[in-house]
């Protein structure tokens, strides 16, 4: 194992790849093993304490870190700006409907 790094430096690590050309892209989202994540750290076991901690760290920076237990996935904030926003009258639809049923 490596020297444990401090989870800012871990989060720049990931934003610096986000910009990075790797797997036939210029730049963009990616996913992170659990085994590269051990490595990045410098740690046996990462627990999910610091993986918060990484995440707030990222988030500053504008991305996000998103786990998904066997891997994890970093994604730049702006990628949601795009999304269509749910309405208080969406979801009242919604609610409405379930009761009637």
């Amino acid at each position: 194992m490596t020297t444990r790094r401090s989870e800012s430096q871990i989060a720049e690590d990931l934003a610096t790849l986000y910009e990075r050309g790797f797997a036939g892209k210029d730049r963009g989202r990616y996913r992170v093993s659990m085994k590269h994540m051990r490595a990045l750290t410098g740690r046996r076991r990462v627990t999910d304490d610091v993986i918060q901690k990484i995440s707030e760290e990222l988030f500053e920076l504008g991305f996000v870190l998103i786990d998904l237990e066997t891997y994890f996935v970093v994604l730049a904030q702006r990628t949601f700006n795009s999304y269509r926003r749910v309405s208080d009258s969406t979801l009242t639809q919604l609610t409405d409907s379930e009761t009637r049923h």
